[in-house]
């Protein structure tokens, strides 16, 4: 039976009236691995009298950790590294100010303690920004690993070296062969190189900031921010591409065409809550964390989760948002992907409200969720 979104539609296109986001990109589907209902839809505008369209290449900010969260899973199923080995070492002037105790499970669970902000990306290059990583000092009163706070970039940059030590090549090529195209997604990158961006710049999403009634646009559709690699930050592709990753999650490590990218027990590992119960001090609250992967942490009480996944996801639920734009989840429980991409960044407060609203509108729409009075749904 095809997926019917009515609440879900009717909620992103009243966000467009409103100004919140300009245009919009969903992927869902449901029971994929069983051949079940998928559906990608488009709305609105990617720039200006432009259409967003389902292709439309969008940036999708911190949705991009766990891609590169698996690009190390695979060299850890493949014997190359283990999650306790310390980055140091692979890296082994990283260990500068005693940062020889941190381990490459602490940078997947955001306990290392090295939140370092202004890492001069994207006018810094790659080595300039890993020499600025490894000679900074750790941040004061943080035990490793048993302090919790999200590391926005710092971590994700020092992960991509260490991918791109262990495989012999740059991180953007070592993501891009083993992760990516054998999802399928062949339209996404993380660090496009400049011949393919030369080639469609003129079709890339533009983001903007939409605080306060405004309409800002965002840089990140410039060369510097797409040829560039960040590698918790800058992936690059239509939504529903990032759908086709989460499908293979679900599907055991498998993808749609039968490549294998991870082990079952490897996706296992991943998606299980390896940080429980420690408050995150970059969001103010608890959160619980896979490695790479944030899961469902509405358990706690908070009236509003960081990064959450909606008012009916199951407990079992993993994934990762991107600031206030965009989320990617797959929820095991009633065997569902979503990606879902905004290209509006209005302030915390409503950015929460909407996308709270959207992903409970899906599970409603798909009959995942209690029913609502229609009046609850306008």
């Amino acid at each position: 039976m095809p997926i019917s979104l009515p609440r879900t539609i009717r909620l992103l296109e009243r966000g467009i009236a409103e100004g919140l986001h300009f245009g919009a990109q969903l992927y869902i589907s449901l029971r994929a691995s069983d051949g079940g209902p998928r559906v990608s839809i488009a709305l609105g505008e990617r720039a200006p009298g432009e259409p967003m369209d389902e292709g439309t290449p969008n940036i999708w900010l911190s949705s991009t950790k766990p891609v590169t969260a698996v690009a190390l899973g695979v060299l850890w199923q493949e014997g190359m590294l283990r999650l306790d080995d310390t980055v140091a070492h692979f890296v082994p002037e990283f260990a500068a100010h005693g940062k020889d105790q941190i381990t490459l499970r602490h940078l997947l669970t955001h306990t290392a303690g090295i939140r370092m902000l202004n890492l001069g990306w994207p006018e810094a290059t790659w080595d300039e920004i890993i020499a600025g990583i490894c000679a900074r000092k750790p941040e004061p009163r943080w035990p490793i690993g048993k302090k919790a706070g999200y590391h926005l970039a710092s971590s994700w940059f020092i992960l991509g070296e260490v991918i791109a030590r262990v495989a012999g090549r740059p991180f953007p090529e070592f993501v891009r062969e083993r992760v990516l195209e054998p999802c399928g997604m062949d339209g996404t990158w993380i660090g496009m190189p400049q011949p393919q961006f030369d080639e469609i710049r003129d079709h890339l999403g533009r983001m903007y900031g939409t605080e306060n009634g405004q309409r800002i646009e965002r840089r990140w559709h410039e060369a510097s921010s797409v040829v560039g690699s960040s590698p918790g930050g800058n992936g690059r592709g239509p939504i529903r591409e990032l759908g086709l990753f989460y499908e293979m999650l679900l599907n055991g490590g498998v993808t749609r065409s039968g490549q294998h990218v991870l082990t079952p027990q490897t996706v296992a590992a991943m998606t299980t809550p390896h940080r429980v119960g420690l408050f995150d001090h970059t969001f103010k609250q608890k959160l619980d964390w896979g490695l790479g992967f944030i899961v469902d942490s509405k358990h706690y009480g908070e009236s509003s989760v960081a990064y959450g996944y909606g008012p009916y996801a199951s407990r079992r639920t993993f994934g990762h948002s991107g600031y206030r734009s965009s989320t990617g989840f797959a929820d095991p429980e009633h065997d569902l992907v979503v990606a879902l991409l905004v290209n509006g960044q209005p302030s915390d407060a409503e950015h929460g409200r909407r996308f709270d609203g959207l992903t409970g509108a899906i599970y409603q729409d798909l009959g995942l969720a209690p029913e609502v009075p229609s009046s609850e749904d306008d």
